[in-house]
């Protein structure tokens, strides 16, 4: 799991913390820094897949340097970490291709599941906050599950519930065969990508849709 982040945060502990959990996980965190302006010239420079950021900093804001982030079409996946509830600043994040907002208080424990959604290019808003968000974009059902057929969303329902294709197979009285077939047409009409954990992730992501 060699995911190359840069973490920025202006408290020092936060910051500390948070890059110790990260590369105690087997993360690869690229940089650090305790302010807008360093943050930023480290994502311009390491260009790194991902940026975990404090919302309020000095000089520049999370949301100032995801916005200077998606103005200079840097690839960088921004996640932001923060105490704010206001849902102005979620409308902002939002406009600005923000991947992930996390609360501060569940950091260290939603910033694994966080990453993992980023990874797989779907957007994670912390379930706190999750409720403040009226019609989010997070949580509007995939237009993409209308394009599975019954046996195939059976199949995402039951990879949903952590199954594998064992139990899948037992389950539904079919050969394993037929469940990896299965899979792999699930996968191409989702337009996921071919990593074994890619459906797993889609399917915990939607599972209140299925």
């Amino acid at each position: 799991m060699n995911t190359s982040i840069v973490i920025a945060d202006d408290h020092p502990l936060m910051l500390r913390g948070l890059t110790d959990f990260l590369t105690s996980r087997g993360f690869n965190i690229v940089g650090s820094a305790e302010d807008g302006n360093t943050a930023y010239s480290l994502i311009v420079k390491l260009k790194p897949k991902i940026a975990i950021l404090d919302i309020r900093m000095p000089y520049k804001t999370g949301l100032e340097i995801a916005e200077a982030c998606k103005k200079n079409n840097l690839d960088t996946k921004i996640i932001l970490i923060t105490f704010d509830k206001e849902e102005e600043l979620y409308d902002k994040a939002k406009a600005f291709n923000v991947y992930g907002y996390i609360l501060k208080e569940f950091a260290i424990e939603e910033i694994e599941t966080c990453i993992a959604h980023v990874i797989n290019g779907t957007p994670y808003f912390s379930e706190e906050i999750a409720s403040y968000l009226n019609a989010s974009d997070v949580s509007q059902k995939p237009e993409t599950l209308d394009l599975l057929t019954k046996s195939e969303l059976k199949i995402v329902r039951l990879i949903s519930k952590s199954k594998t294709s064992q139990d899948i197979a037992d389950e539904l009285s079919i050969s394993i065969k037929t469940v990896h077939k299965h899979r792999s047409n699930i996968v191409h009409k989702l337009q996921l990508d071919n990593k074994p954990s890619s459906l797993s992730v889609w399917a915990s992501v939607n599972k209140e849709y299925l």
